[in-house]
């Protein structure tokens, strides 16, 4: 079962109890010992299991000792890469006005030849 929005909580639980228990069958593992491992009594691995709630830092815990804490980066990742955001970032990055340069590059300033007898602007 795919976990979104339309899901109640009560079924998101159930389906996070069921995974748990398929992750920790799959380690060949009984819930005696990922409790310990875990540092949880078995009566709360249980629990969540059932799709019951636990506290988080129990979760966290049982996430931990299955190998699974690293996950969490997937669920909550530090930053979110919005495309807005991605542009923003980009454009501060873009240069935003040119060096000073006598006039070079202005261009309000028309680029007109220099002529004998003629100061260039700001004198020597």
């Amino acid at each position: 079962m795919r976990l979104d929005t339309l899901l109640t909580n009560d079924a998101v639980l159930a389906e996070l109890g069921r995974r748990a228990e398929r992750q920790r069958l799959q380690r060949n593992r009984t819930q005696a010992e990922l409790a310990e491992d875990a540092g949880v009594g078995r009566a709360t691995l249980q629990r969540f299991e059932r799709g019951q709630s636990v506290q988080t830092t129990s979760l966290i815990k049982i996430l931990r000792a299955l190998g699974l804490l690293a996950e969490l980066d997937a669920a909550l990742p530090e930053q979110i890469a919005l495309p807005i955001a991605e542009l923003e970032r980009e454009h501060r990055r873009e240069r935003r006005r040119a060096r000073g340069g006598r006039g070079r590059g202005r261009p309000d300033a028309p680029e007109r030849p220099w002529r004998w007898g003629e100061e260039p602007a700001g004198g020597r």
